[in-house]
Formats: structure tokens, sequence, C-alpha cells
């Protein structure tokens, strides 16, 4: 089968190549997923390089990836299944998350992956294979971090910074779709998408500093990581909470040896004793649990995932720079 294949860290043009590899087989638990699209987010950049170093130490592999094939996110038919699967045949169309953790390579850039039956969902047939493909794990960190220990109710107001990009587009319409209203945070080109996605109110960072508009939030998501604790409490109400994803603009925030990991453990020990913090040991919710409730708010319509521009297999490089150089409004996507 055609593949993208990895054998080095470094720059997506100089490590990244397409290949025949053999395809996979399914092992126990395991369901051979025919891939119809997978998408980009920023791990995916992250495992490539190889950046920040501490991440080679969280599954990616030290020296060289322990796996060839980049991606996680996918989507597409069931080809065949492995011993004990009971939730899936071939001909399902599912989508889900190919990697136990989205810091390292998963096999989604390639016509085939084998997944474990419960990273995946059926996808909803009013939805595209593009679309299905982009919402595991940016839906999964949206999920977490609005719903996570009961943070977000319906009546209350949420700012989201960075508001149009992968996860926060998603998290627009996921705290509509629990009733929150929702002020959303961007660059101007992007504030028209986050509108359509439902935003009530809508601020150019370019522009304005929506930390000193005088609005007052009950949750502060911010997706972009650029806003600091101090800046979130002068908008946040006295039980509000402050709630930094750890982007770190690829590499270009942090340094190369540990990146975001010292800030986001900072603020991990603060929040025992910081009432605008989350509490410590919140763990993410089970895959399956996860992957039905974004299955269910895409059945719904409540959640649309944006697609801005898909690439063929061997044009991977130039998606992951793409991405990187944030001219693509909404998703891209990899379409074997």
């Amino acid at each position: 089968m055609r593949a993208v294949v990895q054998d080095a860290y470094g720059e997506p043009d100089d490590v990244l190549r397409l290949d025949e590899v053999e395809r996979p087989a399914p092992g126990a638990g395991e369901v051979l997923v025919r891939v119809r699209a997978a998408s980009l987010h920023v791990d995916v950049w992250h495992v490539v390089t190889g950046w920040p170093y501490v991440l080679r130490l969280m599954g990616s592999g030290v020296r060289r990836p322990k796996r060839r094939v980049p991606g996680t996110d996918l989507a597409g038919r069931v080809e065949a299944v492995g011993e004990r699967v009971t939730r899936f045949a071939p001909g399902d169309e599912v989508f889900g998350e190919s990697a136990a953790n989205s810091w390292q390579n998963g096999g989604a850039f390639a016509e085939f992956a084998a997944v474990q039956e419960d990273a995946l969902a059926r996808k909803p047939g009013g939805v595209t294979f593009e679309q299905a493909a982009a919402v595991p794990t940016a839906g999964s960190i949206a999920l977490h971090n609005l719903r996570g220990a009961g943070r977000l109710a319906a009546g209350q107001h949420v700012l989201i910074n960075g508001a149009g990009g992968s996860v926060g587009s998603l998290a627009v319409q996921i705290a509509r779709a629990d009733g929150a209203r929702v002020t959303g945070v961007d660059r101007a080109e992007r504030l028209a998408l986050i509108r359509s996605l439902g935003a009530d109110h809508v601020t150019d960072f370019g522009r304005e500093d929506v930390t000193r508009l005088g609005g007052r939030y009950d949750l502060v998501l911010d997706v972009a990581s650029t806003m600091s604790l101090r800046d979130a409490r002068r908008v946040l109400t006295p039980g509000g909470v402050y709630v930094r994803i750890g982007h770190d603009h690829y590499g270009r925030a942090t340094g190369r040896v540990l990146g975001s990991l010292p800030r986001m453990l900072g603020l991990v020990a603060r929040g025992g004793f910081d009432r605008h913090l989350p509490r410590p040991g919140l763990a993410l919710a089970p895959t399956r649990e996860t992957m039905a409730a974004l299955r269910a708010l895409l059945e719904a319509g409540t959640l649309t995932p944006v697609v801005g521009r898909t690439f063929p297999l061997e044009e991977v490089p130039a998606a992951i720079r793409a991405m990187r150089e944030g001219g693509v409004t909404g998703r891209i996507v990899i379409v074997p």
C-alpha cells in the first residue's frame, strides 16, 4: 500500500516521503480501516520534527519515531477486523484516532491503518469522511476542557481565545450546544467563520484586547495560549476558571527541550489552591466515551467541522507547511 514514511526527525520536506509499505494486519481488538481521509493537527508537526525533545520520551521514540507512518486522526471504511472485535464489521464507516496519544505516529497517512476498536465510532451518514477525520483529537480536547468536572453549564459566558482554529472552532459549537454564551477571539479574517459557528460576540485580537473590554466570563478557554493567568483574572467571574491548552506555536513560543511543559505543569501545581484554575488530576474521558459523545454531536447536526483544504498523500509536507503558515481557514485534510 502507499504510505507516508518517516525514518528520522526533522523538517517535513526533509524526512517525509511517499513509499510502498506492507499493509498492516489487524491484531486482537483491532480494526483495519481503508483510510478515506486523515486530518492534520499541531501534534503531527511536533512528532515529525521531534520538537520539543521531551515528547520523544512520551511515546514517540528517542532517536527516531517508533512508528514510521505519521498521522492519528482518520475516517474510512472497515476492511477487516481482528479477533475479539464485536462493534464493527467490514463495510462499516468509522472515524477515530489511530494512536494511544497524539504525541506519536499513528499510521493514518496511508491507504490502510490498523486501529483499536475502542478508538473508533461509526461515522454518521450526513457527515463526509473529510469532516469526520477533522474531529477526533481536536474534539476530544474541546470536550474535555469545556465539560470536564462539570465546568460548563447552560447560561454561562465562555471566552474562547483562538476560536477559529481546529480546537477553537469545535469548542465554539460544543459550548453553544450546551447552552453557553460564547465570545470568540481570533484574527480578523476568521471572525466571519466564528460568527457562522454560533459565537454571540467576536473580537479581533489585532485591534482590541478582550481582557480590557469589560466583559465577564465563567470560563476562559485559551486555545491559542497567548493569554496569561493575570490577563484572564481581569475578565473572570469570582468562580470563573481559566484553562490553557498549551499551544507553543510550532516551537516559536517555547524552548526546544521542554516546550510548553514547564508552564503547563506550573498551572497544574497551582490548581490545587487557585480558584481560577482547574483542579489537578482531571483525567481525559475514556476514548470510547469521548468518541460516542462526538458522534452524537455530529449526528445531531450541532457540530459541523470546517474543512479548509485537502491534499493528496504525496503532498503531506506541503500540507504541514500550509498548516504552520496559518493561511488556511478550516482544517487541512489528507486524502489518500
